[in-house]
Formats: structure tokens, sequence, C-alpha cells
């Protein structure tokens, strides 16, 4: 199983340390292959809507959005993994998804599996964490893709979450939901 993390953080902090133990949870299925793309890390151009990659599959720009949709492509399952930034995921990781529009009607055929984790300072009775997870329905409700997981934690500082061991022991879980 191709496995692709998407980090959609811009420092390692909880979102770095909610995918390490996930990553420490996945070795458990026996031929996982794990891929990871931080958001930060590539250079994916906003969409203008020119539409030409309705024709042509393929995105205009020169930069890696082809590569990363190729890989989300590839992938059967994907894990999209957020710092909460107002009540929403992150601009990086949003990015990413709106380039997927490149692909749009191939993804519809496509069977994913989806998993989310998102953290916020806010405490869990937050509505962002119900704004992100109907977010996430909607999309995969558009692609007839399931959501196997949708995690939220609250954490502050950079370091919280490493910290909070009962909430790393129940992400490390998380593979045998896949």
């Amino acid at each position: 199983m191709k496995i692709l993390l998407l980090n959609g953080s811009p420092r390692q902090g909880n979102t770095y340390a909610a995918l390490e133990a996930l990553k420490k949870g996945i070795k458990n299925i026996k031929g996982a292959e794990i891929g990871e793309i931080a958001a930060t890390d590539v250079d994916v151009s906003p969409c203008v809507a020119c539409d030409t990659c309705a024709e042509t599959g393929k995105c205009i720009f020169d930069d890696d959005t082809n590569e990363v949709v190729e890989a989300v492509m590839d992938a059967e399952m994907i894990v999209f993994a957020t710092p909460v930034y107002w009540w929403g995921i992150t601009a990086q990781l949003k990015l990413i998804i709106d380039k997927l529009y490149s692909k749009s009607a191939a993804l519809k055929e496509c069977s994913k599996k989806v998993g989310i984790i998102a953290i916020g300072e806010a405490e869990q009775d937050d509505p962002q964490y119900g704004l992100i997870a109907k977010q996430f329905d909607c999309i995969c409700e558009h692609l007839g893709w399931d959501i196997l997981f949708c995690n939220t934690y609250t954490a502050g500082a950079a370091d919280d979450l490493a910290g909070n061991e009962a909430a790393i022991s129940e992400i490390e879980g998380l593979w045998k939901t896949i």
C-alpha cells in the first residue's frame, strides 16, 4: 500500500510530531510504502483558473505542481496533516489541494483512502475542527474517496503534542484503521 503524507505545516512542530508518530505506526503494515511531501518544501503556484489542465491533464506552471499531483495519483491513501490557521487548514496545504483540480476527473476514478490530522491551539469543542472536517467531507464526497479517520488535537506551543503521550500513542495507533 502506498501512503502519502501531506504535511501542511511551515515548521517542525506539532504536525511534524504527529506524522512521526503515524509513520512509526504505519511501519506495522506489511508492505506499506510511505511517501511524504512537506508543503513548504515544494513550489506550488496558486491556480489561476486558466483551465488548460482540463484539456491536457497538467498544470501549465513550471513548478512542482505536476509532480505533487502525480504523487497523489499514485497513492492509495493520503493523510492530510495541518495546523489550524484561522479556523482552517494552512494556505500551503490548500494550494496543493486546489491544484488537484488539474486531475479531478482522473482522481474521481481512483479509489483513495483519506486520513486527516488537524492540530490547533483551541480546545476540542471549538468550531475550527468541525469546519476542517466538513471541508474534507465535501472534497472526499466529490471525489468518491473514503475518510478513514479525522483526528484533531489541541496543542499550542511547537512541542506540546510531542509531550502528550496519550495523543502520540493514539496517532501511532491510527495505522490499525488503515
